[in-house]
């Protein structure tokens, strides 16, 4: 019987984890990039996994490089995945036995792959920062950075959970996470920074989306769109790019939701728009 994907990396995994150190992350951080490149996304977080262990093991955090790879190797995992359970829950067919199987297959799926990296999260990252904080008796700038940033990714994939599954559960554990990195962003990071204004963009969507509170969501959006405007002549310039998009996201939002909210008090059809 022929070897599986899944396999296959993991022997390479194994062959590489058999080299030094160096070499080992050299391997590890060049098969990252080169899946992420050819969109074979599950090899990409296979790799990614192996690298998260080695570096909690030798008691390093990830680069912000590596970091955000993480982010990205999962997130179009469990993208395509929740684009797909979308359609099964608005399609025209939606209460056929066989579409309601199928959307049983895909929520399995994108449960494995949440549950998967709030595992990682909880259990080694976050707690490798703490352990690494600990030892250093301070938090550095890259260690406030990391632990908001993940605290924040915790969040999003109790979101995740609370899109596919009815529980109240996931969705109090998406604002309890959104929140506590709210509050560590405040006290850490400049209102133009990319992390802070991507939480509080993903928060008000949670609001919107998730907890169905409109006006807390509006207020949430616009408060991290004109903190950050007030302070616009601050942005440093390697953030500007990613902030000016977060930024952008957030007013369109804003503007969004409250002819929404204007219109269903007024009775009004709400029309959906998406780009």
């Amino acid at each position: 019987m022929a070897a599986s994907s899944e396999q296959k990396t993991q022997k390479l995994i194994e062959a590489a984890s058999k080299t030094d150190a160096e070499e080992f992350e050299s391997i590890a951080e060049f098969m990252i990039k080169t899946a992420e490149v050819c969109e074979r996304y599950d090899e990409m977080c296979r790799w990614m996994l192996a690298l998260i262990d080695f570096r909690v093991k030798s008691n390093k955090d990830l680069s912000e490089e590596m970091r955000n790879l993480f982010s990205v190797g999962y997130k179009n995992e469990v993208g395509s995945r929740r684009a797909s359970f979308r359609v099964f829950q608005h399609g025209e067919n939606k209460e056929n036995d066989m579409i309601i199987s199928y959307k049983e297959l895909v929520k399995k799926e994108i449960m494995k792959i949440c549950n998967e990296v709030l595992d990682v999260l909880q259990q080694k990252l976050i707690p490798n920062i703490r352990k690494l904080v600990s030892s250093d008796n301070e938090m550095t700038s890259a260690h406030k950075e990391a632990r908001i940033f993940y605290t924040k990714m915790v969040g999003d994939y109790y979101r995740y959970l609370a899109e596919v599954d009815s529980e109240l559960k996931n969705a109090k554990k998406a604002d309890k996470y959104y929140t506590q990195g709210s509050n560590l962003a405040e006290d850490h990071l400049k209102p133009t920074h990319p992390i802070r204004l991507a939480l509080a963009l993903n928060h008000s969507v949670c609001y919107f989306e998730i907890l169905k509170n409109q006006k807390k969501a509006c207020e949430i959006a616009k408060k991290a769109f004109d903190e950050a405007i007030a302070q616009l002549d601050k942005l440093e310039e390697s953030h500007y790019k990613d902030s000016t998009l977060v930024m952008q996201l957030l007013r369109d939002n804003v503007n969004l939701w409250t002819i929404r909210v204007e219109d269903e008090a007024n009775g009004k059809e709400k029309v959906d728009e998406e780009k």
